[in-house]
């Protein structure tokens, strides 16, 4: 079978085509699916690489690594996050974490029950924090722990071994 011009042309275009589609399921892509569920588009972090969603609403989204981020307070990311997505939640979350007065609780669910208030609510647990929608309208930069931690020290005036 030989190629002509224009079938060759065809063949590369569809191929082009596919490789767009691959690279979209990156954090633009996460992004697009929460605000399609009612959620802002800054609940994940920029890092995100890959992220697969199953016919009962199962989430997992894989990020480069884990890593810290800041919204309000601190927020750890493992690797994977796996979560029930809903319209207006994430339920059942594993794989992230926030810190509240120098404690890290896990973060179990979040909700935006009334869109029109502009609060989303995090579930740790133990309690639940209202914060303002308008912190995670962007993915925050997230960066490898061991950054943070350097960058902690410096501030406080101690030296970073290595």
């Amino acid at each position: 079978m030989s190629l002509t011009p224009k079938s060759f042309f065809f063949h590369f275009l569809s191929l082009l085509l596919l490789l767009l589609l691959l690279s979209a399921t990156s954090s633009s892509s996460i992004q697009n699916l929460l605000q399609s569920q009612g959620l802002p588009g800054g609940l994940f972090p920029d890092n995100v690489i890959s992220f697969d969603l199953d016919q009962n609403g199962r989430l997992e989204v894989h990020l480069d690594g884990p890593c810290m981020a800041k919204y309000e307070t601190r927020v750890h990311f493992d690797s994977v996050v796996r979560a029930n997505l809903s319209y207006g939640g994430l339920v059942g979350l594993e794989g992230i974490s926030q810190e509240e007065l120098f404690l890290w609780f896990p973060v179990k669910g979040i909700i935006v029950s009334d869109p029109s208030s502009g609060l989303i609510l995090f579930d740790i647990g133990l309690a639940h924090k209202q914060l303002s929608r308008s912190l995670f309208e962007d993915p925050p930069v997230c960066k490898p722990q061991g950054a943070l931690l350097e960058n902690f020290g410096r501030k406080m005036g101690f030296a970073v071994l290595r």
